[in-house]
């Protein structure tokens, strides 16, 4: 703890570092810890009326279900491998060889983080489906629909984030163990397996883990290729909306809470152990070019790439195409959406979405700032309660919003079926990820500035303004623009809570492609991109710009 945290508070700098906490940690005790309550005491409410174990008893007697936990299973686990073998090769592609059309690579990955995660989904119809691109020059009808359709299209969908965690992995390496190894003779072989797979370990079972996470909850992908292949995604779905089975919704909802919480808590244990290996003085190993080893890398990490690009450039260009694939002529009738509430959902999602990045970001600095001031066991128990939202699934945390918003005679179901209430869910989805972020950007405030507000008298708000605000700016507009970008596109979280006044572009996306409008949603799914990639676009200049970069 800094000189500046132990010197005595004045009451008024007491009570405002107490409010910088109660705020934060009230709305996450509302919008997150109370609709998980209610989502394990609906568990207990029989539909039919009455208190029991009976959604429970009537589990084992549902061999539906068991069938999606057991797809979900195997389809998180192939996922995982597949995933893991393709993000190795493009992290150390990317990391550790001079191949060419790195950018291409990196701006390929990024683009499944601009759209609902369906959208991969819809791009495979479009090229492998019945009347896919493929199937008309090769004059076949090919069977995308189910497992296959559902595996290619998740691990294209979570390959950007496990190769972002092993190219972290990758640059904590030390050079000089590497430079260590090369003269005591050992070969280019011999470092790959003693230093880089051993110094690999744990960013292999946290992008595993993660990827895993990812694909037993994905709901978009599921929805529009998994056909007849059932998930628990689909299942809890199915539960509330098509049988109106609430409590077995949330007992389904429990059961796929899990896989997801025993994941989290895998990797957290894993990260700690992690915590510490490596000298903070080291540098990574710097690539030497090898023709030969460079060329291959080159020439299959493109490969991989051009494949995002391809399916995601897919979705673009058939929203311009008269019938996909029989007539190409150009055309911008699909673009006239007038079915599904025409294009209101995209501003309520673009409003939405500034709104949960601009509140999130704020709640997010207050709690990480009350949190670093405080320091002892309140911190830590803080970082607990604020860690928990990350193995929570997106359809379970918007199922707990129902029941807890939508219960009579309470105060707070004046939220419900408002514009607050979708960007709340949203920002605690993705809450985790957030105060992550924001933490590790205060830990670079210095702790003499803090020593010199306090022994000079300047007070807690002198201390906000003058240390924090400004050591915390990037990290700021990289929290807003994470929260932005990830509301925009996010359908697991919000489907439950959609009404016929109010909805979501990724809900309008799903939508359309349920009623057999594909090329409208892929028009649409084009818009939902353009609108993320210039906002964001947007909120990185600013950035820059109040940087003075």
């Amino acid at each position: 703890m800094s000189a500046a945290a132990q010197i005595p508070l004045m009451p008024a700098d007491r009570w405002l570092l107490r409010v910088s906490l109660w705020i934060p940690l009230g709305a996450l005790l509302l919008f997150f810890a109370l609709p998980m309550l209610y989502i394990g005491a609906r568990s207990f409410m029989i539909d039919g009326g009455g208190v029991g174990l009976g959604n429970y008893l009537a589990l084992l007697d549902t061999p539906g279900v068991w069938r999606a936990t057991l797809n979900s299973l195997w389809l998180g686990l192939a996922t995982t491998v597949v995933t893991l073998v393709l993000a190795f090769f493009l992290a150390y592609g990317l990391e550790r060889t001079c191949m060419a059309g790195k950018r291409f690579v990196g701006l390929c990955l990024s683009l499944p983080m601009l759209a609902p995660s369906l959208v991969l989904g819809l791009g495979l119809i479009f090229i492998l489906g019945r009347n896919g691109i493929v199937g008309k020059v090769l004059d076949i009808r090919p069977e995308m629909y189910g497992f296959w359709g559902l595996l290619i299209a998740d691990v294209l969908y979570a390959l950007p984030q496990a190769v972002m965690i092993l190219r972290v992995a990758l640059s904590q390496a030390d050079a000089r163990q590497y430079e260590a190894a090369e003269v005591l003779g050992a070969s280019p072989w011999r470092q790959f397996m003693d230093l880089t797979l051993p110094g690999l370990r744990y960013g292999l079972l946290s992008a595993g883990l993660v990827v895993f996470t990812i694909t037993i909850t994905d709901f978009g992908n599921a929805v529009v290729i998994g056909g007849d292949y059932s998930v628990l995604a689909t299942e809890i779905y199915n539960q509330v909306s098509g049988q109106m089975r609430f409590g077995m919704g949330a007992v389904v909802g429990l059961l796929l809470l899990l896989p997801a919480a025993l994941s989290v808590w895998i990797e957290r244990v894993a990260a700690r152990r992690q915590a510490g290996i490596g000298a903070e003085s080291a540098s990574p190993p710097q690539p030497v070019r090898a023709p030969a080893r460079d060329a291959a890398y080159t020439v299959i990490g493109i490969g991989i790439a051009a494949s995002i690009f391809f399916v995601v450039a897919t979705v673009v260009v058939a929203g311009f195409i008269r019938l996909w694939p029989y007539r190409l002529d150009f055309t911008l009738k699909h673009y006239d959406i007038t079915v599904s509430g025409g294009y209101d959902s995209l501003w309520t999602s673009l409003a939405v979405s500034l709104l949960a990045a601009a509140v999130g970001a704020a709640l997010l600095f207050l709690l990480s700032f009350s949190v670093r001031r405080l320091g002892g066991w309140s911190a830590r128990l803080v970082t607990l309660l604020a860690a928990l939202p990350v193995g929570v699934p997106g359809l379970v945390l918007g199922l707990g919003y129902v029941f807890a918003f939508n219960a009579p005679d309470m105060p707070w179901t004046v939220f419900y079926g408002t514009v607050w209430l979708l960007a709340m869910c949203n920002f605690y989805h993705y809450h985790t990820q957030g105060y992550v972020t924001m933490m590790t950007g205060l830990r670079n405030v210095p702790s003499a500035l803090e020593d010199a507000v306090g022994v000079l008298g300047g007070g807690t708000v002198r201390l906000l303004r003058d240390v924090y605000l400004p050591a915390a700016r990037n990290t700021l507009w990289t929290v807003a623009a994470f929260l932005f970008m990830r509301s925009m596109v996010t359908l697991s979280a919000v489907i439950f809570l959609i009404t016929p006044t109010l909805s979501l572009s990724a809900v309008t996306v799903m939508r359309l492609d349920e009623a057999g409008f594909t090329s409208q949603a892929a028009a649409f799914s084009s818009l939902i991109m353009l609108v993320v990639g210039t906002v964001s676009l947007g909120l990185h200049l600013a950035n820059r710009r109040a940087s003075g970069h």
